[in-house]
């Protein structure tokens, strides 16, 4: 998505350099030049004056409001699913500008059990998205398929077996498990078939500024657990925006739209 966030900004301040040039010098010396006739409006003027407000609402939402990204994996599973389309919160975490990210208003800091968007320290051309499970200061280990949070464990309850479809079916036959992370119970995916997966067992304390994340598909998630060495850490600056609504669902090989999934609140 950088390109297309790259693109707009470049169109909107071309538009709008064109449109502001013409409004202040340009009109004025064409009518000048054509004296009693009219005077013809360049078509680069006729289109950056039609198209440079559509283009700042549009830059704007996407910056400050709201902007829409499509779920390509199955990390998140069974909070989501792939095909899921979702809106991600661009103000919760604070107001940031386009393209560097940089954070120019404070508004908010991420919550213990967000689903957030974020740009990964070790890829930072590309948007994934995981759930915060360590805050700063937090010591996060996961053992034995539990995530202990300052030495307590969560308590996980059995919520049956998990069916998939589409291109989810790989995970049908994995355990749905409640797990109760305080403030924010949700459920995850867990397998006991693979038992030479790595599971990413250790212990991490979480620096200042920085986040543990990790996705609810335990077992097939590339999250803070398997992070190079002095990387294990999500940074504040490389925070995109909170996950929130699941707008759309497409899986062409599960059939195309999921209506079941349309208007889903992102827990």
């Amino acid at each position: 998505m950088r390109w297309f966030e790259i693109a707009l900004v470049a169109l909107t301040v071309l538009t709008g350099l064109v449109w502001l040039a013409d409004k202040l010098w340009l009109r004025k010396r064409r009518e000048a030049a054509a004296g009693l006739l009219d005077a013809k409006e360049p078509m680069l003027v006729d289109y950056s004056r039609a198209f440079f407000p559509v283009l700042a609402v549009v830059l704007c939402l996407r910056s400050w409001v709201a902007e829409p990204f499509r779920i390509p994996s199955s990390s998140m599973m069974p909070t989501l699913e792939i095909g899921d389309f979702i809106l991600v919160n661009k103000f919760a975490y604070g107001l940031r500008l386009p393209v560097t990210n940089g954070k120019f208003l404070p508004i908010g800091e991420p919550e213990r059990g967000d689903v957030v968007v974020f740009h990964p320290p070790m890829q930072p051309e590309q948007d994934w998205i995981k759930r915060v499970v360590g805050l700063p200061g937090d010591t996060v280990a996961y053992r034995n398929d539990t995530v202990y949070l300052n030495g307590q464990p969560f308590a996980y309850r059995p919520m049956g077996r998990y069916v998939g479809k589409g291109q989810g079916a790989e995970a049908t036959g994995a355990k749905v498990l409640l797990e109760e992370m305080p403030g924010r119970p949700h459920e995850v995916l867990e397998r006991d078939d693979q038992p030479f997966f790595v599971q990413g067992e250790g212990e991490w304390v979480v620096p200042p500024g920085h986040y543990f994340v990790m996705g609810d598909n335990r077992d097939n998630s590339e999250d803070s657990r398997f992070w190079p060495e002095g990387m294990h850490f999500l940074p504040e600056e490389n925070l995109r925006g909170k996950a929130f609504l699941v707008w759309m669902h497409w899986d062409g090989s599960a059939g195309g739209v999921d209506f079941a999934r349309l208007g889903r609140k992102i827990k």
